[in-house]
């Protein structure tokens, strides 16, 4: 794992009215702090990254559809620079994802029906703390297509 990074699966409670989806609470050794929470849409094959955020923690959680969420360890201090992960997030795997200060990001959505991501964010949104790269660009060794093995 990158260094920092905390997957977490979260509870879903269902019954006969529907479900609820556990994401964050204050208590959660997960948090950080409180800036926003947002949601995001994105369509299938669609990509939306790279971005990283200089000063804001994210924690991902995926209530409807499927995304593959990529992240990248960039930071020149940090004991797994260079590593490349992968997590799948939705409504097959309902969790958590705590992504630090620092770290590249991006996701895919996957499967037919778009997705919604939600991200609660330890401040609120500041456009001049985050970086944008290319998400087929050479900064991160990454390539977005599918895999069939």
């Amino acid at each position: 794992m990158i260094d920092g990074v905390v997957v977490s699966p979260r509870r879903v409670i269902p019954d006969e009215r529907g479900k609820v989806l556990h994401m964050l609470k204050a208590t959660d050794p997960e948090f950080e702090a409180f800036g926003e929470v947002y949601f995001s849409t994105i369509y299938p094959g669609v990509v939306k990254g790279w971005h990283l955020h200089r000063r804001m923690v994210i924690h991902y959680a995926v209530p409807v559809g499927m995304v593959k969420l990529v992240l990248y360890d960039d930071r020149p201090d940090s004991p797994t620079r260079g590593r490349v992960e992968e997590h799948y997030l939705g409504q097959d795997h309902h969790c958590l994802v705590k992504v630090p200060v620092g770290v590249w990001n991006g996701f895919m959505g996957v499967g037919t029906e778009p997705a919604v991501v939600c991200n609660c964010a330890s401040i609120p949104h500041d456009p001049d703390e985050i970086e944008r790269a290319d998400p087929h660009g050479p900064l991160v060794p990454y390539q977005w297509a599918r895999k069939d093995r």
